[in-house]
């Protein structure tokens, strides 16, 4: 697949789209500049973490800088329209235009913190910024960082694991399956000994007498190995051995391929769930982790600006 245009990448097709100075609603702006970038089908069908179209955010932000610098007005909700700082604009940058040309506009309301108009002076006063412009779009950056951070705190946590006795690993798995909701309101989670354990690890009763139960294993084996299907034939084992139907396989490590066609094919409902996805399910049900700081993304509430006075 090829790159799919940056959000700075919609200005000018947008301008041009609006260019017959007919209104236009900002999702069919988007779709037209989409349309003379060359965006593929492919391309659209990306999503971001927020279920919103790629390429609809960075389009959306397109307009929303233009809007910054006056290139277009929004006479309605969700509707623009082009205005003669915008044909002067696409007239002098028909090629492209990036962040950088519009803090150049005269009138243009940064928002990287000034939070005013810049003067025809300032502008031409104005320090250089790097030349590396962003390729993202603002919630891009917001949730490409958050992807980052999560990242690195689950490798951490995958080796802090694996550091950990084997009777921390086994309470630490049951503890996330309760936090994840399996153990019900009244249900329970019980480690077993970790001598003649049976192949068990843990049991989970979903409901206050037990009559339904999931059977956990829990393994730490290096983060660099593979569970093969031996390992998996022996779970599903000690699972009939219990008279169960339902287990989950749990370890630092990941899966061969043989064994997770086994656990795919054979009649007891196994889950497997590796070193990976085990980080991404702590992050996400808190287990392990604890929120250093929760950050709160705004933005204008059209229905206010609309009321009646």
């Amino acid at each position: 697949m090829s790159t799919s245009p940056v959000w700075e990448n919609y200005m000018a097709p947008a301008l041009r789209v609006l260019s017959d100075g007919v209104v236009r609603k900002s999702r069919d702006i988007v779709e037209d500049a989409a349309d003379l970038l060359g965006v593929s089908a492919e391309q659209r069908a990306a999503l971001i973490d927020s279920g919103l179209p790629r390429y609809l955010n960075r389009g959306n932000w397109a307009l929303s800088y233009l809007k910054r610098a006056g290139a277009v007005d929004r006479p309605a909700r969700g509707q623009y329209v082009i205005t003669q700082q915008g044909r002067d604009l696409l007239a002098a940058l028909p090629g492209g235009i990036t962040e950088r040309d519009l803090r150049a506009v005269p009138g243009y309301v940064s928002p990287r913190g000034r939070g005013r108009a810049t003067t025809t002076a300032e502008a031409a006063l104005a320090t250089p910024e790097p030349a590396d412009e962003p390729t993202l779009s603002p919630t891009e950056q917001i949730e490409d960082g958050v992807a980052r951070l999560h990242a690195a705190v689950a490798a951490d946590l995958l080796d802090r694991l694996h550091a950990q006795s084997p009777a921390f690993f086994e309470q630490a798995v049951l503890d996330l399956l309760m936090a994840m909701g399996y153990g019900g309101t009244e249900g329970r989670a019980t480690r077993t000994q970790l001598s003649n354990d049976g192949g068990i690890d843990g049991i989970i009763d979903q409901d206050a007498l037990g009559l339904s139960r999931v059977y956990v294993q829990a393994k730490r084996y290096g983060l660099d190995s593979s569970v093969g299907s031996p390992e998996i034939q022996g779970f599903v084992g000690a699972l009939h051995g219990n008279q169960a139907n339902q287990g989950v396989f749990i370890t630092t490590a990941s899966f061969s391929k043989k064994a997770r066609d086994y656990a795919s094919n054979v009649a007891t409902r196994v889950v497997l769930i590796d070193g990976s996805r085990l980080a991404a399910l702590m992050i996400r049900y808190g287990v392990g982790v604890q929120v250093r700081r929760t950050v709160n993304i705004v933005e204008i509430d059209e229905d206010f600006f609309e009321q009646p006075y």
